[in-house]
């Protein structure tokens, strides 16, 4: 999904060229859930999870402008752990890019993913 955001085919590209590309485009990624207990591959199915700490994270990133989730509970589990400081951020809730979420088409996630380019 990512890569079609940004033009890039990420897949082709070695794990260090993936970060490279993703930097270009002023794009980090972070996982909201350090770890947890998940039977399966679905996020509705973690359970006792631990989340990373975004806001040590966002503190050394001054430039942070834009924060996307990716998926409902991803949201949900930053948007609780941003707290506050989520006020100073433009937040995204993204459809989910898993192919297990078919609610919405590839076409319609994909335009929705495009709104982390814009400022």
């Amino acid at each position: 999904m990512i890569g079609d955001v940004i033009d890039a085919d990420l897949v082709a590209m070695d794990y260090r060229a993936r970060l490279s590309a993703l930097l270009e485009h002023r794009i980090g990624l972070w996982d909201v859930v350090a770890e947890a207990r998940r039977t399966g591959s679905l996020d509705s199915r973690i359970r006792d999870h631990t989340s990373n700490d975004l806001i040590a994270l966002i503190d050394t990133l001054p430039n942070l402008a834009t924060i996307a989730f990716n998926g409902g509970t991803a949201a949900r589990i930053g948007t609780r752990a941003l707290g506050e400081h989520g006020n100073r951020y433009r937040l995204l809730r993204l459809p989910s890019s898993s192919p297990a979420y078919a609610a919405v088409s590839y076409a319609q996630k994909l335009a929705q993913w495009r709104e982390i380019t814009r400022i």
